[in-house]
């Protein structure tokens, strides 16, 4: 039986009570107020809202890329402010993926070099961690442009690059920032349906986005606005309800 003091066991991803600040006094700006939110195995949770509903900065505390002003954070019982910068590292190399909007190739290496270098960074053998890297990409249908820079990819073939390097080894937990912004609706799709594959094989995701018909690939859809959890509900037919409502 789970601790009710303690994360719930099944979470993958537990945040409670979470506030992210940026700055103080006046100029204090309130990026979350208050957000919980659990993610479990093999679900896909949508955040939607306008610009500036604090969609990314969910994200960024989610993977611990920054911390909370107050609040917990739990990664499969975890709790992020207990673990210290380097086994925070740790973590997230091993555990967590993230999709950034912008990418982060890197251009100087190839597809494969990009897809491996966090299983070499986490002391993974230069061969073990290639062979790992090159199953990402054909789990991405990037089979035979592994030895490819990211100058020599189209911008779907990069952004398929940057999943297979978020999936690579055993991630347990998903994070995409808008991954189909810059790409055309079939390529978008393709990308949405590779993270569908990875969560309905046991991972959790939670997904960005503001396109509703994006949205419908979840699970559920959790709407931010002004730092806030306004509504949590089904897709497709909620969220249209729900963006309705705000004017959007």
């Amino acid at each position: 039986m789970d601790d009710p003091a303690g994360p719930p066991t099944e979470a993958v991803l537990d945040l409670r009570d979470v506030h992210r600040t940026h700055g103080s006094g006046t100029a204090a700006a309130h990026a979350l107020r208050g957000v919980s939110l659990v993610v479990r195995p093999g679900e896909l949770v949508a955040v939607m809202g306008p610009s500036g509903s604090g969609k990314s900065t969910l994200l960024t505390i989610a993977g611990g890329l920054d911390s909370p002003t107050s609040g917990e954070v739990y990664v499969e019982g975890q709790p992020l402010h207990a673990l210290d910068r380097s086994a925070l590292a740790r973590l997230r190399r091993r555990r967590i993926g993230y999709i950034f909007q912008q990418l982060n190739l890197i251009g100087a290496l190839t597809a494969v070099e990009n897809v491996a270098l966090p299983l070499e960074l986490d002391g993974v053998g230069v061969r073990g961690a290639r062979r790992l890297a090159q199953d990402a990409l054909t789990e991405v249908g990037l089979t035979e442009l592994g030895d490819r820079f990211p100058d020599q990819l189209s911008g779907g073939q990069q952004q398929r690059v940057a999943i297979a390097r978020a999936l690579v080894g055993d991630r347990r937990l998903v994070l995409a920032d808008e991954p189909t912004g810059a790409l055309d609706s079939q390529t978008g799709e393709a990308v949405l349906r590779l993270l569908r594959r990875r969560v309905d094989a046991g991972a959790a995701g939670v997904l960005v986005t503001h396109e509703a018909r994006h949205a419908g690939w979840a699970d559920r859809v959790v709407f931010l606005r002004d730092g806030v959890t306004v509504d949590s509900t089904a897709p497709l037919v909620g969220v249209e309800a729900l963006l309705a409502g705000s004017g959007r």
